[in-house]
């Protein structure tokens, strides 16, 4: 154990055996990282809780009594964040997710285990909604290959198909909250979403690790659509 810049005691890990400098590097991150303590600490099952908390916290989207989708749930720490904050627990709000991965149950979250890329997918959560959202968050991440050009694609695509997707199923005045990445390749999604809400903004929460390119997008007031 050693100490960092600010004099506080700092967790390193040996290289050696079968563990790569990469894993290395990341089980250090996660050692030392407060968030990840914190979230043993409160009962949440990722640091990504926090990021959503403040984001909430200065917007106030959660309301209670809404219905939330959340996009790429697993292991669920926004779903649990949602599911309080909307007061699903106790049958006021309701909270519908989807992940490729399992999640175990979340008191208040009804969840598929199903890819949001199939045709399926939307018919779905819709049928599990019952209705029409208030919010739809999404923190989905592509894929990546390592070539920086192609992962930004991906990763604008994948948000271009959530935002479409919370177009069809959000309440005039809903929220649409989606991981993004500091790139260039989003401008045309952000002009397509200031058509459709009227505040469109990125944000980087404090709990967003700031050596990480990694910030969100944040669209408020849905407009709806005229055949609504």
């Amino acid at each position: 154990m050693a100490k960092d810049t600010t004099g506080r005691l700092y967790v390193t890990v040996k290289t050696g055996g079968k563990r790569k400098l990469s894993s290395k590097l990341w089980l250090e991150r996660q050692l030392n990282d407060p968030y990840v303590a914190q979230a043993k600490r409160d009962g949440y099952r990722s640091r990504a809780a926090y990021k959503l908390i403040e984001i909430d916290d200065k917007h106030r989207f959660l309301k209670p009594g809404s219905t939330v989708v959340d996009l790429g749930a697993a292991p669920g720490g926004w779903s649990q964040v949602a599911a309080k904050r909307v007061h699903a627990t106790n049958g006021k709000g309701k909270v519908v997710a989807i992940d490729l991965l399992e999640m175990p149950e979340i008191p208040g979250v009804t969840f598929a285990q199903l890819d949001f890329l199939s045709e399926e997918a939307p018919a779905r959560l819709i049928e599990m909604m019952g209705g029409r959202a208030d919010v739809v968050l999404s923190d989905m991440a592509a894929n990546t290959t390592g070539h920086r050009k192609t992962d930004q694609l991906r990763i604008v695509g994948l948000v271009e198909t959530a935002a479409a997707f919370a177009t069809e199923v959000l309440n005039p005045g809903g929220t649409f909250v989606a991981k993004a990445f500091q790139s260039g390749a989003d401008a045309e999604l952000l002009a397509q979403l200031k058509r459709d809400f009227t505040s469109v903004r990125h944000v980087k929460p404090a709990s967003s690790r700031q050596d990480s390119s990694e910030r969100y997008v944040l669209a408020m007031g849905f407009r709806g659509q005229p055949s609504r």
